[in-house]
């Protein structure tokens, strides 16, 4: 099989037996935002060489397909098979997750700057890339039927990946910067 089809040379893809879309479409945005952070995650993993979070991260990459599988075919499509769903338990494991980490952690008093170790700094960059999926998938839900739990899902990945670079920075024992609320006194830099 070959990997280019040719079929999305006129800006459209294929749904999961739902027909063709304009590649531009809130759908579309929503699980390329989607893939994209499984993307980055895969880059989380191959820095994480001492396998703090590796087993935890692959695992919720598999269930970032199941995410893309979900937002991909429209609660109406009529299919044949099981189409994989983002379930409330989903929403419960990242929540445990979420506190387990947190609870080595000191409280925050004031916001972080985004960075740290490599490993923390690219887990911010996924959280950010979690916020903009899940502003994506906002907008679809206000036009288009979606499954009720990759909404919530979407808003706890974004808070564990936060949890998490905040974690790996502790762990390795690199110094967060916090931001004061203040404009820097130099305006040169």
């Amino acid at each position: 099989m070959k990997i280019y089809t040719k079929t999305g040379d006129d800006g459209t893809t294929g749904l999961f037996s739902a027909g063709r879309i304009r590649k531009d479409a809130a759908r579309i945005r929503a699980y390329g935002d989607i893939d994209e952070l499984n993307s980055i995650l895969g880059f989380v993993v191959a820095l994480d060489t001492g396998g703090v979070f590796n087993t935890r991260l692959v695992s919720i990459q598999r269930l970032l397909f199941v995410a893309g599988a979900d937002l991909a075919t429209p609660l109406s499509a009529k299919v044949s098979y099981d189409v994989p769903r983002v379930v409330a338990e989903d929403i419960r494991a990242l929540e445990l997750l979420i506190d387990e980490y947190e609870e080595s952690l000191e409280p925050l008093t004031q916001f972080i700057l985004p960075g740290g170790s490599p490993l923390a700094a690219q887990l911010h960059v996924a959280r950010t890339v979690a916020r903009r999926a899940e502003r994506e998938v906002v907008t679809l839900m206000h036009t288009e039927d979606i499954g009720a739990f990759i909404l919530p899902f979407v808003n706890r990945l974004s808070d564990l990946f936060f949890v998490l670079a905040r974690y790996a920075n502790h762990r390795l024992g690199v110094q967060e910067h916090a931001w004061d609320g203040k404009r820097p006194s130099n305006p040169q830099l």
